[in-house]
This record gives C-alpha cells, structure tokens and sequence, in this order.
C-alpha cells in the first residue's frame, strides 16, 4: 500500500485535490440526473455530450474547468456571453475536497502497523478480528473508498433534492449494487458484524420475559461465523443494512400515507436509506434514522416561521445524519450499542415503536380534528395550518406549494394525477 508509507501532510493535500476533481465530475450529476427519468438514461447522459454553457453553446474549455480556480478565473460567468454561473459549482467541489480529508482523518488509524485501535470506527466486534483474511491497512482503505463513494453520492443526492425535491436513481441504485458486491468480495469493509448481543443481557431479558417470549430470545455471536466465512458474512451485513434501511422508511411511508392522507415520506427517502445501510449495516443505518429528525425538525421551524413553508426535502437530512454517524462514531455508538447488545429483543423494541407511532399519528389527527384542522384531502388544495411538516423528497404532486408549471405529461399519469390536473389546468401536464 502506497500511502501507508507516506506522512499525511503529503497524503491530505493529494485526497483534497482528487476530492475536488471528483466534486467537478459530481456537477455534472447534480446538472443532467435530473433531466432523464430512467437510471440507464441517467448514466447514459454522464457520457452523452461534453460541458458547455446552456445560453451560448459554447464549449468549456479545459483550463475553465479547473477546479475551484475556473470559476474564480471566470469570476462566475461563462468566457463568451458573460452568463453567470451557479456558485454552486465550486462550493460542491470545495466541499468534497474537505469531506475527502475529513473522513480519512476519522477513520484512518496513525499507526497502520500497529493496532487499529486508534481508528474512528473501531469496535471490539470489528473487522480487526478476521486477522487471517485481509491485512489492517487493505480493509481499512477498502472500507474508507466504500465510505467515501457514498458520501459523494449523498453529496448529488442532497444538491438535487434541495433544488427539485428530488433523489434520482442515478444517485443511489448504482452504490448500493457496488456496496453488495464490494462487501461479498472482500468480506471486511463491515463497521459491525451482522449480529452481536451482550449475553449477560440476553439472559437476563430471558429469565424475566413471558413464556412465550423465552423463544424468540435466543443468543448468537456472529463473529465465529464471519471469521469462518468472511465472505458470506460480509455480503449479509450489507444485504441486512439495505433491507433495514429501506424497510424502515417504507413502513413510514406506508402508515404516514394510511393514516394522514399523504405522503410522509417519498420512496427516493427509501432508496437513499437502502444504499446507506447496504454501506454501513442495519444496526447503524437505524441509528442514522433516528438522527436524522433532529436537524430536520429544527429546520422546518425555521422554514415556516422565516419562508411561511411548512416543507421541506428529507433526502439532505439523512445524508447529514449519516456523516455525523461516521465523524461522531466514538460518541453516538457507545449509547447505541447498549440497545444492539439486547440482541433479539431490539426486534421487539422496534415493532413496539411501530406500532406506537401508528397510534401517535391517529392521535395526532384527532387533535388537529379537535383544534379545527381539517383532514388532509389528496385532491384538495394545500393548506398552511401553521404545523411544520417534514416533507418527502419524491412528492405526490410535483406542483405542489410551486407556481403551476407545465411538467412531462408522463409525470403526472405516472402518479395517478392525470385526471386532476386536467380538471384543475385544462390541460394534460
């Protein structure tokens, strides 16, 4: 490994600049992903045509397409016409930059020969335990690479869905196939095994627990079988942290759709949190779920009392949530690991949770019933009733709280709101 003999002060400012190149290819995404509906279109146009500017047409040239120094040199506006352009584009460049740094700083050990205790995503239970397999600075730069090719995709996926409210497929479906067959081939880029539970816990949950509960408290330590077989096991922590990750979010959806008449989470939520747990396994994508509310919540105050807004896309949430799980590790993990050290009875917890929320949301609609809030209506027109709503990233009706607009016809018959919009419109977009 090249860069384990290397010092950091050389080893940072090289990740920075290749983070910054990768942040320019990353425009490229946010800007044509969105135009195309189909994942193959939307690969397809990556290679379709090169950079120009969409009022000239003319072609960028290359030393205009330096990262950061490009739109500094062209103080923001294209050689030709003089057409500004987004600061958007060296800000996605300058931050990749700095998250490729950031994270190799959290999770990369000093000493790569020595022990990886040292490193930001250490566990007991951790890959370090399978030391016959891959040797501590491969899986560690193996792990690091899966990490932050997800972190980029997070990157198009947040700078889309604040501008259209949208995550498309490009942007997730492409890394959760990559996280699968990266973690089936080298069998150690797992943060935790696929199962782990404190047996002293364990039993004591058993001895108190009703007899009919006593059988689904079993005890099993996954870690023999990952050193068995590493593989095997690696290819089910990612699988488990896809089915988790979008499983979560789709029972979401489906009770807030049930109960509240509307979309309380879009399914571009639930492909964004499949591809997170396929990367980093269910135990942590579960707690990137619980995270994720609490920077989403504080900003949709801020956007119904400053913007009148009570909307706002979840996707850029989720994403901040799964960074601050990997750079706040040694933090969060530790009161989190209690909870996973109960074993099965975390299957129990989390039904339990399910079954409260569906009671919460009917008490929540009883109580707007009881204030003079009228229940949502699919058909009908929005209504600013002052609560702050987190909003999906995939909406029901791209129109909606927007000026009208025309819209691909297949959009709107797609989501079952042909009719609609030719009654409300008189027209078929």
């Amino acid at each position: 490994m090249i860069l384990v003999d290397l010092p950091r002060f050389f080893v940072l400012p090289c990740l920075f600049i290749i983070g910054c190149c990768i942040g320019s290819f990353l425009n490229v995404c946010i800007h044509r992903f969105p135009s195309r509906h189909r994942l193959i279109d939307q690969l397809k146009s990556l290679n379709s045509h090169g950079s120009g500017c969409p009022k000239c047409s003319v072609a960028i040239r290359w030393y205009d397409n330096v990262p950061l120094f490009g739109w500094l040199l062209l103080r923001g506006r294209c050689r030709n016409c003089r057409l500004p352009i987004s600061p958007r584009y060296p800000l996605v460049e300058l931050l990749t930059g700095i998250l490729f740094v950031a994270l190799f700083q959290l999770e990369m050990p000093s000493n790569f020969w020595g022990t990886v205790d040292p490193g930001g995503l250490y566990t007991p239970d951790g890959p370090q335990n399978l030391t016959t397999f891959w040797p501590a600075p491969v899986w560690l730069h193996v792990r690091y690479a899966l990490h932050i090719a997800m972190i980029c995709c997070l990157i198009v996926a947040t700078f889309i869905d604040l501008e259209l409210w949208i995550i498309p497929d490009g942007s997730t479906v492409p890394m959760m196939l990559l996280a699968l067959l990266v973690a089936g081939t080298f069998g150690q880029a797992w943060i935790v095994p696929v199962w782990f539970q404190d047996a002293s816990v364990v039993s004591t949950l058993r001895s108190l627990a009703p007899d009919w509960m006593k059988v689904l408290l079993f005890s099993w330590d996954s870690l023999p079988f990952a050193i068995a077989f590493p593989h095997l096991h690696g290819f089910l922590v990612s699988a488990a942290g896809l089915i988790v990750g979008g499983g979560v979010v789709w029972v979401v959806r489906i009770l807030g759709a049930w109960v509240l008449k509307r979309e309380a989470m879009g399914f571009g939520d639930v492909v964004l949190m499949a591809m997170v747990g396929s990367v980093i396994g269910w135990q942590p994508v579960l707690v990137v779920f619980f995270l994720a509310p609490i920077p989403a919540i504080s900003v949709a105050v801020l956007s119904l009392i400053f913007r009148r807004r009570d909307e706002i896309p979840y996707g850029p949430w989720l994403s901040l949530a799964t960074f601050l799980l990997l750079a706040a590790w040694k933090t969060i993990w530790p009161f989190a690991e209690r909870i996973f050290d109960m074993g099965p009875f975390v299957l129990l917890m989390g039904l339990f949770m399910f079954v409260m929320l569906f009671v919460s949301l009917h008490l929540s609609q009883i109580v707007r019933k009881l204030l003079g809030f009228r229940a949502a209506d699919p058909g009908a027109e929005p209504v600013d009733d002052g609560i702050p709503v987190i909003y999906p990233s995939d909406r029901s009706d791209p129109g909606a709280g927007q000026w009208d607009r025309p819209l691909w016809p297949g959009q709107r018959a797609g989501q079952g709101l042909a009719g609609y919009s030719r009654w409300r419109h008189g027209r078929n977009d």
